[in-house]
């Protein structure tokens, strides 16, 4: 067991002998595969009792703990706390001791969270320590959900300090360029703000933020539902310190403005772990930044829900249990591809078999599976990755994309040596990846006799189920969908209002639209004969399969989404 713990409270208990490197090794593992706190999978494990842990914290920090449950907070205590601060730190104060503000502190023992609070606060803080579930409960009675200091706030206080937008705008004039920018991005303005945008993304559950640079304002926008919605723009000058600020957290050159840059950073959102994947890119205006989000507690990567039809559903779960071949999952970027193969590999996940992923990047860890990051500026290609899993002995591989002839040769081979092969393919539907192998010169007697199966699909947004509302669709709208009224018959079509759980946008949520291609006898005689994507997808169909159309018209009888999504994405 490595000597670095990240972890302040296991370093902390297993320094105090209270728990053994077995129990140590077993704890890390349940948080890694729950992202639940270590405090909680202490207790869940029988290790340490609640009490026993508040104790521990308190005699390390040489404070007490206090019981917020029946504690009264008188109003004049409250308001020396903002509530941004409160909800963000998970803190609540509880009392003064003298000129000195008492803070019961979720995560008492983070060293930078106490600076950022006495910040927050402006005054001496002095910790205790308390339950979190009490800490959470005393922040939601006293501050409740609305936001007394948000993003206008802070923006004013930002576009107002007139010092700091000299500061902003002085940068070229430095000799110490990246000491000076180091020291703008930790400002106290900047890091606030910063942490703001990305709890509030976490908050809308958005999938990227957006920071964009350009001559005359500051973009801030984040994607939700697949659609783009933009903050309140911050003045142009926040531009660099807000970017340098995250490349400082993604541990990223800041002084480099001139070549794009890939980081990572792991954040602390609303009590719970959130992955960031980070890119950089130099415009004319400045660098261009997008943040992945990656909230492992908000995929649920169980194969049951997918939401695939049931004949889908049956025909995945049998594929991924056949001893070789190759099943490819198809679609534009963004669409889900990864999250199904993910719940594949989850499914076949057992201590029997052995899987490797070549990912170009990984996106979430799976316990029990070897994952390998491409990185081709490093020489580390898909080809290269898959080369050396032969000699790894797997059962199952999986390769993030073929992209070229020597990942889809490899792949092919793969298969034909025993292995059963998953991956992703980029096209409009599933029988173009047929065309697309062919394309990329695999030999058609190869991908025919190893292909067993290639399923496209789409997300669409969900309508919201609070303002769901049925209406009759008019003849133009029925038009995009190929159909008349007297298709119809008693179907009941659905849209969202829009209301609060919302956002006003009438959609909560996305859900995927399937089609398989199921590549029986008749589709390997094809794939033989160089056919053209038509000629399959026709003969695809006569054979039974159910289109993304389809699909998509199933899901609005359903009242699932709605007439301009299905046209949109199908």
């Amino acid at each position: 067991m490595a000597e670095d713990i990240s972890n302040p409270l296991l370093s902390l208990v297993r320094e105090q002998g209270l728990i053994d490197d077995l129990q140590l090794e077993d704890v890390l593992a349940e948080i890694k595969r729950t992202n639940h706190s270590a405090l909680q999978v202490l207790q869940d494990f029988g290790i340490m009792k609640l009490d026993d842990i508040l104790h521990v914290e308190a005699t390390y920090l040489g404070t007490e703990v206090v019981s917020l449950k029946d504690r009264e907070i008188p109003p004049e205590v409250q308001m020396m706390l903002p509530a941004t601060a409160a909800r963000m730190y998970r803190c609540v104060p509880v009392g003064m001791a003298g000129e000195v503000l008492q803070v019961a502190l979720a995560e008492p023992l983070d060293p930078a969270r106490a600076d950022e609070i006495h910040f927050s606060a402006k005054r001496d803080i002095a910790i205790v320590v308390a339950d979190p579930t009490e800490i959470d409960k005393a922040i939601e009675k006293l501050y409740g959900q609305g936001e007394s200091e948000n993003f206008n706030d802070i923006l004013k206080e930002l576009g107002a300090n007139q010092d700091f937008q000299e500061m902003a705008w002085e940068v070229s004039e430095v000799a110490d360029k990246e000491k000076f920018m180091e020291n703008l991005a930790n400002d106290v303005p900047i890091v606030k703000f910063v942490n703001l945008v990305l709890q509030q993304a976490v908050q809308d559950r958005a999938s990227d933020i957006h920071f964009e640079p350009f001559e005359t304002e500051f973009r801030i926008r984040y994607r939700v539902d697949g659609a783009l919605y933009e903050m309140a723009p911050p003045p142009k000058h926040l531009a660099l310190p807000v970017v340098s600020r995250l490349k400082i957290m993604a541990n990223l050159n800041i002084s480099e403005r001139r070549i794009p840059q890939d980081g990572r950073i792991t954040y602390q959102a609303l009590g719970k772990q959130v992955d960031l994947r980070m890119s950089t890119l130099p415009t004319q205006f400045g660098e261009s930044v997008v943040l992945r989000v990656l909230d492992r507690s908000s995929v649920n990567l169980e194969l049951e829900s997918l939401g695939l039809p049931k004949p889908v559903y049956e025909f995945v779960s049998e594929v991924i249990l056949r001893p070789n071949g190759i099943f490819v999952v198809t679609g534009p970027t963004g669409c889900g591809k990864t999250t199904t193969l993910y719940s594949c590999l989850r499914r076949v996940n057992t201590i029997d078999s052995k899987l490797l992923t070549a990912e170009d990047p990984v996106e979430f860890d799976i316990e029990g599976i070897m994952q390998v990051a491409i990185n081709s500026a490093a020489g580390m290609t898909f080809g290269k990755a898959l080369k050396s899993f032969l000699r790894q002995d797997p059962d199952i591989i999986m390769v993030g994309e073929m992209r070229d002839l020597e990942t889809a040769q490899i792949s092919v081979q793969a298969s034909l040596t025993g292995h059963l092969v998953l991956s992703t393919l980029h096209t409009n539907d599933s029988p173009g990846a047929v065309t697309r192998l062919v394309d990329m010169g695999v030999e058609p007697f190869l991908i025919s006799s190893t292909l067993m199966g290639v399923l496209g699909q789409r997300l669409v947004r969900s309508v919201c189920k609070n303002c769901r509302t049925p209406f009759e669709p008019t003849e133009e709208q029925l038009g995009l969908l190929n159909l008349s009224l007297h298709d119809l018959g008693d179907k009941v079509f659905h849209y969202g209002r829009g209301c609060t759980v919302c956002n006003d946008t009438g959609y909560k949520g996305r859900k995927g639209i399937f089609e398989l291609l199921v590549v029986s006898e008749a589709i390997r005689t094809l794939i033989n004969d160089r056919a053209p994507t038509v000629v399959v997808r026709q003969k695809a169909v006569e054979l039974g399969m159910i289109t993304l159309r389809e699909d998509g018209l199933r899901c609005i009888f359903e009242g699932e989404t709605t007439i301009e999504e299905v046209v949109k994405y199908t």
